[in-house]
């Protein structure tokens, strides 16, 4: 009788086992480029939040989740709201540090989150703290010592570990989330600053003067203050180096000293013994737009979740632009939301159902600064302590197969073993990005739940294509998205190689099965900068 059993249990296992294979092997580029082209279609008008398009995202994926058998993601909706305010700041006063004046956008760019008509920075001490960086993994405290409540905090672009190219210091030349300038305005506000300034330097910061003064001046969108919300200084301003170094020479230091200094564990923050002042109007608008959420229930660990993540908004349309001025989105991010709904109807089809839920989120606002994410993650509709990780899909792979696979923020999290084994069944070893030092995993929405310590994945494409036509298409591809990233051109093109973007998608539905049937909680590994979060939320 025992044999008799083990048998049908090894019958059952392979029929199983051949059911995966067959829907690892039935996902199809022609539905896959059909999804593109109707989400990145004129008619849906770039999906700009809070637009026609956003109505038209909505109706488009909540009808193929229905279609697949999948159950609404929040209570009984499949939709959560996220409230938006877009703060334009102007300066009516211009900022001043001492005797020396700043022209605006020329010398600085100034902002306010502060949800108030108008905001000043009176006579504030200006202290120099460094990278303004508090790190206990790393036993870094460039706060340690110093009192900075009302007073405006000067802070260097990026990390130690860049500046040093020390691998022993932080991760070396790749980012940490420390040296995002995000970070820096948080931890400024954190200690207490009336106002923080990011002194910006073009090599780590990855991008040029032009950035700062374009991405600054218009109107910068956030979410309403909540419970769960981060503490936010009065105003936040870039300077340029050169009047940085005019500022340090004045308070009779050395600009290149002082840099030398805060590259070194210990360093101690410096009163620069001037005053800052500044002014800033707000026009303050309201709006909203929505996260789209669907499950699969677990048939064994229902409340613990496997989130597939994908941003579904683009830019929307330019009014004032002539010629084609719908910004499509279709590579950005078209294809990651096309792979959620292909996902979501792969799961749904396999035989041995997920043990844990599997939940499918596209989140909105992601253009205008992770901020569907940024509400998830601050208003989770499932606990983050029993989020087992999120994998984040934003512009798949379509220059060609690879040999192998890259990971944005490689050797983060224990989720990539589960990753690298799920690349072997397409003989794919896994890979670093190539310019770590760019801060590519602090760029996309995974990293919203991140912050509050779940495990996150974000992978796809390659850095050695399998043969030459492949490094062709690749080359081709690659100009063209430099050319067409946020431009109207961003099209669905028959340049790209649909085969490419479904490898990578079958690796990440293999990836989420292993997640979904395991008991496992991977975690993020040591000295990575949420694994304390991880380890007492899971307490």
């Amino acid at each position: 009788m025992f044999r008799y059993l083990v048998l049908i249990l090894f019958v059952l296992n392979a029929s199983a086992d051949n059911k995966f294979k067959d829907v690892y092997e039935s996902f199809d580029t022609k539905v896959f480029a059909d999804h593109v082209k109707v989400l990145s279609s004129d008619e849906f008008g770039g999906r700009a939040p809070d637009s026609e398009g956003e109505k038209k995202t909505i109706d488009y994926m909540v009808k193929h989740f229905k279609a697949s058998g999948l159950e609404p993601g929040n209570g009984d909706s499949f939709t959560q709201t996220v409230p938006l305010v877009s703060i334009e700041s102007k300066p009516t006063k211009s900022l001043t540090i001492g005797d020396i004046s700043f022209e605006y956008l020329k010398d600085f760019v100034a902002t306010s989150s502060q949800l108030k008509e108008s905001v000043s920075v009176s006579d504030s001490e200006v202290v120099f703290v460094g990278y303004g960086v508090v790190a206990p993994e790393f036993g870094w405290n460039d706060y340690a010592g110093v009192d900075v409540k009302g007073k405006t905090v000067v802070i260097l672009v990026n990390d130690p570990g860049y500046a040093t190219q020390d691998p022993k210091l932080f991760t070396g030349k790749a980012m940490t989330y420390y040296g995002r300038w995000t970070y820096k305005y948080e931890e400024a506000a954190r200690q207490g600053a009336a106002a923080a300034i990011i002194v910006h330097e073009t090599a780590p910061a990855s991008y040029g003067w032009s950035v700062v003064e374009g991405g600054w001046s218009g109107p910068q969108f956030l979410l309403p203050k909540g419970k769960n919300s981060e503490p936010v200084v009065d105003v936040e301003m870039w300077i340029t180096e050169d009047k940085a170094r005019e500022l340090v020479k004045k308070s009779q230091l050395d600009f290149d000293e002082l840099k030398k200094e805060a590259k070194q564990k210990g360093f101690k923050a410096k009163a620069l013994n001037v005053k800052a002042n500044i002014a800033v109007e707000n026009t303050i608008k309201r709006s909203q737009t929505k996260n789209i959420m669907a499950t699969i229930k677990g048939t064994q660990r229902p409340d613990e979740h496997i989130i597939y993540m994908a941003h579904w908004d683009h830019l929307g349309i330019n009014p004032n632009k002539e010629g084609d001025n719908i910004y499509n989105g279709a590579l950005d991010n078209a294809t990651g939301t096309t792979a959620l709904l292909m996902l979501a109807d792969a799961f749904k089809q396999l035989k041995n159902k997920p043990k844990r839920s599997v939940t499918f989120i596209a989140v909105g606002a992601e253009e205008q600064g992770l901020l569907g994410s940024k509400y998830y993650a601050a208003n989770p509709v499932y606990p983050l302590e029993k989020t087992v990780g999120v994998i984040n899909m934003d512009s798949l792979n379509v220059a060609g197969l690879m040999k192998d696979m890259t990971v944005v923020g490689f050797n983060k999290s224990e989720l990539q073993t589960y990753l690298a084994k799920a690349a072997k069944r397409q003989n794919r070893n896994l890979v670093a990005e190539t310019k770590p030092e760019r801060g590519g995993f602090y760029r996309s929405d995974h990293f919203s739940l991140a912050k509050k310590g779940v495990p996150a994945l974000y992978a796809g494409g390659g850095s050695e294509p399998i043969n030459e036509e492949y490094a062709e298409i690749a080359k081709k591809v690659s100009e063209l998205k430099d050319r067409c990233y946020h431009q109207p051109c961003d099209e669905f093109s028959e340049l790209w190689s649909l085969e490419s973007a479904l490898a990578d998608v079958k690796v990440f539905f293999e990836t989420g099965v292993l997640l979904a049937k395991s008991k496992d909680w991977p975690n993020w590994y040591e000295g990575t900068e949420f694994k304390l979060v991880r380890d007492q939320s899971r307490k």
